[in-house]
């Protein structure tokens, strides 16, 4: 995306576009130069000013796209917003366009490389953890005992583990064993255990849950072995027995495993989970497309880029699906969809409930502005493949996996699939980390960044403050995910956040 200015004070998207961003606060009564017009109302920054008259029931326009109708008739310099722009009927044809052929790759000789960790079945990972997986809520209190056992001590550092993380959550029984929150249930965990950021997992129920680890195992057709292990807490004896015998399991896990040392690998093992949190007004504008020059230069090396949060790429689903590689590929993500808009129907909700109070804050005023500065992340490159929740990724390039918009249980499910990277753009600010992968948070601007520096690794905001383009800032976010792949800590790491986001789908009733 090419960048307009018009002036210090304003930002143009496309010459097609009825409004402008503001870079800074714009005082009722200023001359906004070379828009030729005074700003008619206090515009935050962030927020839209019109460039022209826009009547009422016509198209509001920002990124060449339609972002809203006028709900009432707006003057050029008027602010921009919720108080006169409402969604339009339809956002989009949701034809599906011919196919387009997949963005090629570099030569494995010309591939980036990084430091990661080797699994015997070729896997690599950027992080080395032991997973405690609960279950069920009922031997989440055991997990989180075994893993504050080890963390921090001699053992760890003995055999270069970074951690070992209690995977714990509220659910686990009263749910129907056919339903779909318990198939991703199910699927979290054992994403979980088989992450290539799991050098070993141990699982523990209670016994008695509807989540049955006998069940998970014949699903999945697994036994346990060096590095996978299960045991019931109502068979171990109670608590006390059930954290010794843990804390033995995991002894003899870190034996059976040895010592890790990181080894020179290609960037094609490195699978980005995409998010936002938080975001605002600029945030389609500097850090989303930043990471979107970045995944596309990740998929260019071999690489994955995970784009989800189905709710917030509606209204832009046109632009994804006009990159599938097939008509299957595009159909999936219309059935995803269609799927969202019934489920939100029967639950007497709908997709537009989006933006959150922040976001509108921040200046976004609809869910398609959202959505087209959201979709943003998923750079140019060809949509190769389209998934479910939590379902193991195959395909390499730029993916879509189906989640909600709360990022805890987005990141659940790319974890789940196989992500061993996070990137998080956030305009608002974001403290979150998401064990065993490691999180880098992008600030959409300068001001938030300084506020919240000690938490942001990357500053974006100099594409908005004109002293960095969305091409360097794609380079550097790249360069500093392969840094932080080989073992330099990111922000959230620092503060060892991470331990309370493993947050599965939960999707039906509980009885």
């Amino acid at each position: 995306m090419q960048l307009i200015t018009n002036t210090p004070a304003v930002v143009i998207l496309s010459d097609l576009d009825s409004v402008a961003v503001a870079r800074r606060a714009l005082a009722q009564g200023s001359r906004v130069e070379k828009l030729d017009l005074e700003a008619l109302d206090d515009i935050p920054a962030g927020h839209k000013i019109a460039r022209c008259h826009i009547a009422a029931g016509q198209p509001v326009l920002k990124y060449g796209q339609v972002i809203g109708v006028a709900s009432q008739d707006i003057a050029a310099g008027a602010h921009v917003h919720t108080h006169n722009v409402s969604m339009p009927q339809s956002h989009a044809n949701n034809q599906l366009p011919p196919p387009i052929t997949r963005t090629p790759v570099l030569p494995p000789e010309q591939r980036r490389r990084f430091m990661g960790y080797r699994r015997p079945d070729g896997r690599v990972g950027t992080r080395n953890y032991i997973g405690i997986l609960s279950t069920v809520n009922c031997s989440a209190t055991v997990s989180r005992a075994v893993a504050a056992h080890f963390n921090g001590s001699e053992l760890l550092k003995r055999y270069n583990i970074d951690g070992v993380v209690a995977l714990t959550h509220g659910s686990g029984c009263a749910i129907n064993t056919e339903s779909e929150g318990f198939k991703f249930l199910e699927r979290s965990i054992w994403g979980y255990a088989c992450n290539p950021n799991v050098a070993g997992a141990l699982v523990i129920g209670l016994g008695c849950e509807t989540n049955q680890i006998s069940s998970l195992m014949k699903r999945y057709n697994i036994s346990e072995g060096p590095n996978f292990r299960v045991f019931n807490i109502q068979n171990a004896g109670g608590t006390r027995a059930s954290i010794a015998r843990a804390i033995e399991q995991v002894t003899e896990m870190l034996e059976a495993i040895g010592r890790l040392e990181r080894t020179s690998e290609s960037v094609e093992h490195i699978m980005v989970g995409m998010q936002c949190g938080g975001s605002d007004g600029y945030s389609g504008i500097t850090a989303n497309p930043a990471l979107g020059y970045a995944a596309d230069l990740l998929a260019q090396h071999g690489g994955t880029a995970i784009l989800s949060e189905t709710p917030e790429i509606y209204g832009a689903e046109h632009l994804l699906i006009a990159r599938a590689i097939n008509h299957e590929v595009g159909q999936k993500l219309l059935d995803r969809l269609t799927w969202w808009e019934e489920y939100t129907r029967i639950n007497g909700a709908e997709l537009n409930n989006n933006p959150s109070p922040g976001n509108k804050a921040g200046g976004l005023t609809t869910i398609l502005e959202k959505s087209l500065g959201a979709a943003a992340k998923g750079g140019t490159s060809s949509l190769n493949g389209v998934y479910e929740w939590g379902e193991p990724i195959t395909e390499h390039g730029f993916v879509f996996m189906d989640s909600p918009g709360y990022d805890p249980v987005s990141v659940t499910g790319q974890v789940a699939s196989g992500a061993n990277m996070i990137c998080f753009t956030t305009g608002r600010g974001s403290v979150s980390g998401f064990k065993p992968a490691p999180c880098i948070k992008l600030a959409t601007n300068t001001e938030m960044f300084r506020k919240l520096e000690e938490d942001m690794d990357i500053n974006c905001g100099g594409i908005i403050d004109g002293e960095l383009s969305i091409a360097e800032a794609g380079h550097k976010i790249f360069d500093i995910l392969i840094e932080i792949a080989s073992g330099e800590p990111s922000k959230s790491e620092l503060y060892n956040y991470g331990d309370n986001e493993f947050v599965p789908w939960q999707v039906g009733a509980v009885t």
